[in-house]
């Protein structure tokens, strides 16, 4: 009967697809969704017989420190990702290498402190990339340089001073950036981001507040709302001190790092904070000051040339009315004056008669 064999045939393909998908022990799994879910199990290895047809993979809230890089080879059927609330401090160069289908990626509370700028290549499908809660000092340029499908990517809560605007650029179909809860310095070197959040902004982007940490004039202010003049220093710094920037091939300059050891001298102690970071303390708090000067200095201008053209207003009224009023009791005066002179040439004719 070809009702029954189709039946049949039906469950036979069920069954393969169980079969198929054998689900690791201790783990929940659903065939229907391809989901393995491994969640809490206070695990520190990821299973070894992982379905490779598996589509959703859950591993939050374990204990997880390392990844050996073959841990996703056969997982290329892999959409979703998530590991979060682990003790991740460091991502192999090649760990998501296979991992072509993947759109989304949860690593939110773990302990990465670096990421490798070739760590997303081949993930063209990325859609959700979520880093907050770590670590992170810096990002490489050019790690999102294959993401064009990016929508949303989650930077908070690390230890981020400025980014690059380059490093973003790539991102065309970002919808989504969170970059809060980080210690921003707002001077030069986030004043091309600023540009970058401006334009991110002004096309639909959705960006939560940036709130700058230092320098203490703009502590807790956010970075966009800081006028573009108070930058106007930056152009001033990289005059005077331009060769020693394009020679300054290094990390970026940090409080913390050391300084050179070709600037401790005998004879000029004092020039050694200058070479590690060019001035950049010294620079940055007088330059706020002036321009927050140059700003209260207009604004009383200003005022004192308003003032001045309602007073000088007030004055023309003034005249203008007066003078009005001097007109009407001037007309009124002269019929009078035309009688006056009519009766002295009556006079003048009477006595010539007698």
């Amino acid at each position: 009967d070809p009702g029954v064999r189709s039946v049949l045939a039906y469950w036979l393909s069920l069954c393969a697809a169980d079969s198929l998908f054998t689900c690791p022990s201790s783990c929940k799994c659903n065939s229907g969704s391809l989901e393995v879910d491994c969640s809490g199990l206070g695990l520190s290895s990821i299973p070894s017989d992982i379905p490779t047809n598996t589509r959703i993979f859950l591993f939050l809230n374990n204990k997880l420190s390392t990844l050996p890089g073959p841990v996703f080879s056969n997982l290329s059927a892999l959409q979703r990702l998530d590991l979060s609330n682990n003790f991740l401090d460091q991502l192999p160069q090649n760990i998501f290498s296979d991992l072509g289908n993947l759109t989304e990626l949860q690593l939110r509370n773990n302990s990465i402190r670096t990421l490798d700028k070739d760590l997303l290549q081949q993930m063209a499908l990325l859609r959700q990339l979520d880093l907050s809660i770590n670590g992170l000092a810096q990002i490489p340029s050019g790690i999102f340089d294959d993401l064009p499908a990016l929508r949303l990517l989650s930077l908070r809560s690390n230890r981020l001073q400025s980014l690059d605007r380059v490093t973003f650029e790539p991102l065309v179909s970002l919808q989504q950036l969170q970059v809060g809860d980080n210690p921003w310095e707002c001077d030069c070197n986030l004043r091309d981001f600023k540009h970058w959040m401006e334009w991110f902004s002004y096309r639909g982007g959705k960006i939560d507040q940036l709130a700058c940490t230092l320098p203490k004039e703009l502590r807790g202010k956010d970075m966009r709302m800081v006028p573009m003049e108070m930058f106007n220093y930056c152009s001033q710094l990289e005059d005077e001190n331009g060769s020693t920037v394009l020679d300054n091939s290094g990390p970026p300059c940090t409080k913390g790092s050391p300084t050179p050891s070709k600037s401790k001298s005998g004879t000029e102690p004092e020039v050694e904070p200058s070479v590690g970071c060019p001035q950049k303390q010294r620079y940055r708090p007088v330059s706020v000051r002036r321009a927050i000067g140059t700003v209260i200095i207009a604004g009383v201008v200003c005022g004192i040339v308003c003032i001045m053209m309602v007073v000088a207003a007030a004055y023309g009224c003034i005249y203008a009315s007066l003078m009005a009023k001097y007109h009407r009791e001037l007309k009124k005066r002269q019929p009078l004056m035309g009688d006056t002179e009519g009766e002295h040439e009556e006079q003048k004719q009477i006595s010539s008669v007698a």
